[in-house]
């Protein structure tokens, strides 16, 4: 009797909606943390990055025109997606971390809560944030948050999954579009969550999602011309070094995020501040009419 051989998945990338293969066509075993070869990832390259920031800066004028409430909407309905496929997101965190399914759970609850949690966000924070400044002339004057456009995100290792959306949710309820880097360690946990925005109603490359070797993608983040912030919570001091080393080229914002693994669990992680630092402030003046 021959022995059956398990087809293992190829987990795709995520840009601009679709799921697509490396360009280089190379791929990475994806290995529990136990060392067992459970799926297979691709090896994303220079090119796949800048597919991803142009998805994204396509997608981010339309997500940006959007109401506030119709993103608040939106996000909303993800979390409802995600409430659906708890039980595979359970599954993939136990078998890509090892940790007992009913800490999985628990993961995959705070995930669903800390995403509704943001979602109620869109349409609160430019009053909390915004102004009406006082003048010395006939004019009000009106101080308000907009989106800076293309953020890179790049997610820490451990928690597998809820970081991942504590990071994303405050960057893109604003009307920003994201690029997100996964995990080298457990990469599966997140893609499975590419997986299920593709169901829900966000627009296509609002959130675009890389896996294989971050390293190898640092210095393209760093220069790229056409990205305006990046949201560093990798805790590597010599990546966010390189990171920092390209702001000056276009200006772009850069924020650390460094959380323990037991912070992201907590009200650390839900800070609204975050918000702030993936926005610019643009200020009108308009006359008084008599």
């Amino acid at each position: 009797m021959s022995t059956r051989l398990d087809v293992r998945k190829t987990y795709k990338l995520y840009i601009g909606g679709n799921f697509v293969r490396s360009e280089s066509g190379r791929y990475l075993p994806a290995v529990s943390a136990s060392g067992d070869r459970l799926d297979n990832i691709c090896h994303s390259t220079r090119k796949d990055f800048r597919d991803a920031a142009s998805a994204a800066r396509t997608a981010s004028s339309g997500w940006a025109k959007k109401t506030a409430y119709l993103r608040g909407q939106i996000l909303y309905r993800a979390a409802e997606m995600l409430q659906n496929r708890a039980g595979e997101l359970v599954r993939e965190i136990a078998r890509s971390t090892s940790v007992p399914e009913t800490e999985a759970s628990q993961e995959v609850d705070l995930t669903i809560d800390r995403l509704v949690y943001f979602a109620g966000w869109t349409d609160k924070y430019t009053q909390i944030f915004g102004s009406v400044n006082p003048v010395a002339s006939s004019h009000f004057d009106f101080t308000t948050p907009e989106p800076t456009g293309v953020v890179v995100v790049l997610a820490p290792d451990e928690p597998s999954l809820v970081p991942l959306v504590s990071l994303v949710a405050p960057v893109i309820l604003s009307g920003n579009a994201a690029i997100v880097i996964a995990s080298d360690k457990h990469p599966l946990p997140a893609i499975t969550f590419a997986e299920i925005l593709a169901t829900s109603d966000l627009p296509g490359g609002v959130v675009n999602l890389l896996t294989g070797k971050r390293n190898d993608l640092i210095q393209h983040i760093a220069g790229h011309m056409d990205v305006n912030a990046i949201v560093d919570a990798t805790s590597d001091a010599e990546a966010g070094t390189k990171l920092q080393s390209g702001t000056a080229q276009n200006l772009k914002r850069y924020a650390r995020r460094s959380l323990s693994s037991a912070d992201w669990s907590s009200e650390k992680a839900e800070d609204p501040y975050w918000i702030l630092d993936t926005i610019e402030f643009k200020t009108a003046w308009h006359p008084i009419g008599l």
